[in-house]
């Protein structure tokens, strides 16, 4: 395996999903050059499979205030205030773009509706005191991701490398060139060839999604390995915040159907919790023993709360009972749920539907501004792989599009302002081109990969999940470093392929997450340790950051 190629862009984005796109479609607006790498098709991401919405101000009754009220409220004293109000208010000017581009968001009429029936349908998720989630259907990603993939398919200066793992990044403390740290551009496995290729550019933006994959139980498809952040930090970039880790309350619980979502949105539309005492009683009501706001709490109280009810009854899951609305409606409103509810036997009108938490979101990643810029000069990031300050402590539901929308459009606006002065501080291209095998061989243990993912996954589902102790922080730490030195080792002695480059991500973000936790000695929102049960107001606005000494 050898470097046979070097390629050159403007700019180089690392993921394919909302963020990534719109960053890319932004730039070559500007008559930048781009390239768009993604691991597997363009469509393989997490932006496609969100259901619930876009949460934006645009009902006469709602206010920016409000909306910032609400997300801070969830965030527990952990959000950045300034880049709150900027990503709210930049959200109906985001909303009208995509409108433009041919996004078809529902509206009252469509579901029956007879009263402002041009308006579109808001709805209510979680956290929210107001209706402000715009919504396609169930299918709200799926819908944006094909309005964002036509515009860049549209773009003769966007080039699409499908198939392409990104495995490091090209910067200047690797190539001893001396300095403040920049970043030139990107290592990439060429997945179909097998070579390694260097992608350079004067910036790039990380946009790789999160890291649902890192846990055993996850609402992520297989590509959310942390691979993003996990470059980022072996850069030397400053990552924040990633004990905070948002489990979504509710998965649909099926032996053979995984990892499918039940959209907060049944709860937005008056769906509730409940759980058996024992396996022969009626299924109560459970969420008004944990919080004000019952089953529209925060995402994670109720996760916490599911996990105390099926410990304490032994139960392996709770349901959700939305059964007050009818057939006709619910296919109407939730047409993707309610098909996939079907497959599995059950008939959300007439039916109790099983659910349980998983993985979802990380709500911490690269530290940057509010324009996506990390502490690496020429690195952005945006989407789940960063910590702009917007989500703080747990993420307010649906607010994730809003800032996939938002950042990535600050981003190409500093990037393009910032052009010259990146562009000026490229290396010579020679200088990058340091990628060596050396004595690397085929490797025929293909085993040593598989079976140090499924132990990963493993312990820090049981170790590191909703519920943390001192105890089991520690037994998960000692776990990853000597599964970190296997991995490395086996890194530097066989030929790079797109499993062990996503086993080594997923290593690293497992210990950072780990290493975060075990930082913080208090419980605040998403991040619970038995052994710090309570909130400290002191750390209020104190970001965990943790970086490389390179």
């Amino acid at each position: 395996m050898r470097i046979n190629e070097t390629v050159q862009f403007d700019h180089i984005v690392v993921g394919s999903g909302l963020a990534g796109l719109s960053s890319a479609l932004h730039l070559a607006r500007s008559g930048r050059s781009v390239a768009v790498l993604t691991k597997r098709e363009i469509y393989e991401c997490n932006s496609r499979l969100a259901q619930g919405g876009v949460a934006c101000v645009m009902d006469r009754l709602d206010s920016f205030d409000e909306h910032v009220k609400d997300t801070l409220t969830a965030g527990a004293g952990l959000c950045d205030v300034g880049a709150v109000r900027t990503i709210v208010e930049a959200g109906p000017a985001a909303i009208q773009e995509l409108i433009e581009l041919g996004a078809k968001f529902t509206t009252r009429g469509e579901l029956g509706y007879t009263d402002e029936a041009d308006e579109f349908d808001l709805g209510r998720e979680g956290g929210h005191h107001k209706r402000r989630i715009l919504h396609a259907g169930d299918i709200t990603g799926a819908e944006l991701e094909r309005v964002m993939i036509e515009a860049v398919r549209s773009m003769p200066n966007i080039k699409v490398f499908e198939y392409h793992v990104a495995i490091d990044l090209v910067v200047s403390s690797r190539l001893d060139l001396g300095g403040p740290n920049r970043c030139f551009g990107v290592y990439v496995l060429d997945v179909k060839s097998g070579n390694i290729l260097t992608f350079l550019a004067p910036s790039t933006t990380i946009a790789c999604g999160g890291a649902g994959k890192v846990y055993l139980y996850t609402s992520n498809p297989d590509v959310a390995c942390g691979s993003g952040i996990a470059m980022a930090y072996r850069a030397g970039a400053k990552i924040a915040n990633m004990e905070f880790i948002q489990f979504h309350p509710t998965i649909l619980y099926h032996p053979t159907i995984r990892s499918f979502l039940i959209s907060e949105a049944l709860r937005g539309e008056g769906a509730v919790l409940k759980c058996r005492d024992s396996r022969d009683s009626e299924p109560v009501e459970f969420m008004q023993k944990y919080h004000p706001m019952k089953s529209l709490a925060p995402r994670d109280v109720v996760a916490r709360a599911i996990d105390s009810e099926m410990k304490r009854t032994g139960e392996e899951c709770v349901y959700l009972d939305i059964r007050h609305l009818d057939e006709t409606t619910l296919r109407r409103r939730f047409p993707n749920i309610f098909a996939k509810c079907l497959e599995a036997g059950i008939n959300m009108a007439h039916d109790l539907i099983p659910v349980v938490p998983a993985a979802h979101f990380v709500c911490g990643g690269i530290k940057t501004d509010v324009n996506g810029a990390s502490s690496i000069q020429g690195l952005y990031a945006v989407g789940e792989s960063a910590c702009t300050g917007l989500h703080g402590a747990n993420r307010l539901a649906s607010n994730s599009l809003l800032e996939a929308l938002v950042v990535s459009r600050f981003a190409a606006a500093d990037i393009n302002a910032r052009f010259e002065e990146f562009r000026q501080a490229r290396p010579n291209t020679d200088a990058a081109l340091n990628w060596m095998t050396g004595n690397a061989t085929d490797s025929d243990e293909q085993v040593v990969i598989a079976h140090n993912w499924d132990e990963i996954r493993r312990f820090m589902w049981d170790y590191v999940g909703i519920y943390r102790t001192n105890k089991r922080l520690e037994r998960a730490k000692n776990r990853i470093k000597l599964i970190r030195k296997e991995i490395e080792k086996y890194y530097w002695d066989f030929l790079v392929t797109a499993d062990l480059v996503e086993l080594r991500n997923i290593a690293t973000v497992a210990e950072l997450i780990i290493d975060s936790s075990l930082k913080r000695h208090e419980s605040r929102g998403l991040h619970y340790n038995a052994d710090y049960p309570y909130r400290d107001p002191e750390l209020d606005c104190v970001d965990t950051i943790i970086q490389r000494e390179l």
